[in-house]
């Protein structure tokens, strides 16, 4: 059992100075990019650092400090619970259940809106969407994607009298873009991820920038299925929802709405002045991301012994050294 404990605090005390590390980094590389190259940057990379810290902190425990712990650390001694690695561990904790708690009060904050939107609900029939959508009534017009493994669409009567029928079927295809990209999960993932990184400005950025791009993909995405006048519908329909619908802000609740992110200027100005992004271009992106990963995995397999070996070693130095 000793055993075990010890073995559970230096693990936490270890996703700590990960996440401590990690954290820095990516605050220093985030402060440091102009906001022009900052806008241009996609939304799977925003999403990547935003996540980095946690990610990279739990991967770290679970691939390298627990199968160093095992294979190098002897069973039947085991060093004292010292000060520093006990406050670290207890700091890892808090942090691990500050995040539960800030995920669950934006989940818990997401179910009481759709409840008050569907008090009214009625079946909306839609073709060829993937899922439900319920017309509302509600002062204000909303066009909103809830839920996460069980989406819902909802649309207010005073939204659907307002658009055109190209509008509303543009408008829709945006929402099932964000539905098909899981951005709802991606938004609670942000909000309710352990680091330190989620304390300082650097996140902020990154959630806003997250937001921004993620409506443009899913504009591009829905603009992708259709010609021209598909586009200019959709553009046609931001302008008139920003009008009247309240935006929400972004990276706070996991709910996609059709003006919940990004600049509707730059997002019109895209719509009419761009194509859509091309097949070939996001062969070539998927091809060079495979690259990289199998490039790192194959760095991993070779290295991995030694690297067990080091962290053990480490381990053992912080251990005897740090009071």
């Amino acid at each position: 059992m000793n055993y075990l404990l010890h073995g559970a605090t230096l693990a936490l005390a270890w996703f700590l100075a990960t996440n401590v590390a990690v954290s820095a980094a990516v605050a220093l590389v985030t402060d440091r990019t102009s906001r022009a190259r900052y806008a241009r940057r996609s939304a799977p990379l925003l999403l990547l650092l935003r996540l980095l810290p946690s990610t990279a902190s739990v991967l770290f425990v679970a691939l390298v400090f627990v199968p160093s712990y095992w294979k190098f650390e002897p069973r039947e001694f085991t060093e004292g619970f010292d000060l520093t690695l006990t406050l670290a561990a207890a700091a890892a904790g808090a942090l691990l259940v500050n995040a539960f708690a800030r995920g669950a009060v934006a989940w818990w904050h997401a179910i009481g809106r759709a409840r008050a939107w569907t008090q009214t609900a009625e079946p909306l029939a839609l073709d060829g969407i993937g899922i439900p959508a319920f017309r509302v009534e509600a002062e204000q017009p909303v066009m909103a994607l809830v839920g996460i493994v069980r989406s819902r669409l909802l649309v207010t009567r005073g939204l659907i009298d307002a658009l055109t029928p190209e509008e509303l079927a543009a408008s829709i295809s945006h929402e099932v873009s964000h539905h098909r990209a899981w951005d709802n999960l991606k938004r609670l993932a942000m909000r309710g991820t352990p680091d330190l990184l989620g304390w300082t400005r650097a996140a902020r950025r990154l959630e806003r920038g997250w937001a921004e791009a993620a409506e443009l993909a899913a504009d591009a995405t829905a603009s992708a299925v259709t010609d021209r006048a598909g586009r200019l519908a959709l553009a046609s329909a931001l302008v008139k929802v920003a009008r009247l619908m309240p935006a929400l802000t972004p990276c706070t609740e996991p709910i996609s709405t059709l003006v919940g992110g990004g600049e509707i200027t730059s997002r019109v100005l895209r719509l009419i002045d761009e194509p859509p992004p091309r097949d070939a271009a996001r062969r070539r992106t998927s091809s060079a991301r495979l690259t990289l990963v199998v490039a790192a995995a194959a760095s991993l397999a070779f290295t991995y012994a030694p690297l067990l070996a080091t962290v053990h070693h480490a381990t053992e130095v912080l251990v005897h050294r740090l009071p």
